[in-house]
């Protein structure tokens, strides 16, 4: 079997599991920007999950699959954003108890939507990849479970429910624009589109100040290289070494896009603009990818995967700030 249909069988089955723990998220039409690109145009609004991204997928179904001796130990996670709030959510609602580390700089902000969803909530380290490894080496001491953002088959699998609930909505979407960090959103949603369809574009999306995926494929192994700051920081940073995403990423995708920071707040600003909603910067990457390609998609079906809508105030008011869109 397939590094392809081994991941979409997995997803299908995380459906199954995660029945009645997840929300169907809605597939809107747009308007605005079916008119616009002369195409049929979707939104797979995951800002609409429960925690306000899609890493609740991911999260919960790791969690299920562990076994109650493994469950009884605790959990632990490193993140600052969606992925912690979507494990101290997901430990919540399956009586799971454990604990969320985050960098010493984290702003209140963030570290108080952690503990709203019940997570315990722990200062460590100056940066993310400090906060990762003092997190593996507490689990390992503590003998608790080391919840990865990605780099973990059962996290793709759940992520990969989105393809599955896209699949049941939109059976004949022709192209589907995602955006890139670690890779296990676009990895279990792109196998399982591809698995449904063959034919079907993926187009992975990241931000010129961070496209670590996409000089990773284009190097055939995985590198390390810096990140610059991007409104996009749900998928800024490196990839851990021999994760399970590379590959996967490989078989996926047939595209790549890069945008730069005017064109990931322009393409937030006509996303809010038309459909009266907000987002964050790594969904607004997947819209201007869309909007990058826009003269490939005329009478295509497209959707694309609005995979967060967490964004500081601060931030959204320095978007918004600007006048115009990329409309």
């Amino acid at each position: 079997m397939s590094i392809v249909s081994s991941t979409a069988a997995a997803a299908s089955a995380a459906a199954q599991r995660c029945a009645g723990h997840l929300e169907h998220t809605p597939l809107q039409r747009s308007t605005t920007f079916s008119d616009a690109l002369g195409a049929e145009v979707y939104f797979k609004l995951e800002n609409r999950q429960t925690t306000g991204s899609f890493k609740l997928r991911g999260a919960t179904n790791r969690l299920l699959t562990l076994d109650d001796e493994i469950r009884a130990r605790g959990c632990v996670a490193a993140s600052s954003g969606n992925h912690g709030a979507a494990v101290a959510c997901a430990m919540r609602e399956l009586g799971v108890t454990g604990v969320i580390f985050v960098p010493e700089q984290t702003s209140s902000a963030k570290i108080e939507k952690i503990k709203r969803y019940g997570g315990d909530v722990r200062l460590f380290g100056t940066d993310g990849l400090d906060t990762e490894e003092h997190a593996r080496e507490y689990a390992s001491e503590t003998g608790m479970f080391y919840l990865s953002p990605y780099n973990d088959e059962e996290v793709i699998a759940g992520q990969g429910t989105c393809g599955v609930e896209l699949v049941e909505d939109l059976p004949d979407v022709d192209a589907v624009f995602i955006a890139v960090g670690g890779g296990g959103l676009i990895g279990g949603t792109g196998a399982v589109l591809k698995a449904h369809n063959p034919n079907v574009r993926i187009y992975g999306c990241q931000p010129l100040a961070s496209p670590v995926m996409t000089r990773s494929v284009e190097a055939g192994e995985i590198i390390d290289m810096p990140s610059e700051p991007t409104l996009s920081d749900g998928t800024a940073g490196g990839i851990e070494q021999g994760s399970v995403t590379f590959e996967l990423n490989q078989a996926v995708v047939d595209d790549w896009i890069l945008v730069d920071e005017a064109q990931i707040a322009a393409g937030m600003r006509a996303f809010m603009d038309s459909e009266f909603d907000t987002i964050e910067g790594a969904a607004g990457v997947a819209v201007a990818g869309m909007l990058a390609r826009r003269r490939e998609l005329k009478s295509k079906r497209v959707a694309v995967v609005i995979c967060g809508g967490n964004i500081a105030d601060d931030k959204l008011a320095s978007i918004r700030s600007v006048e115009g869109n990329a409309l």
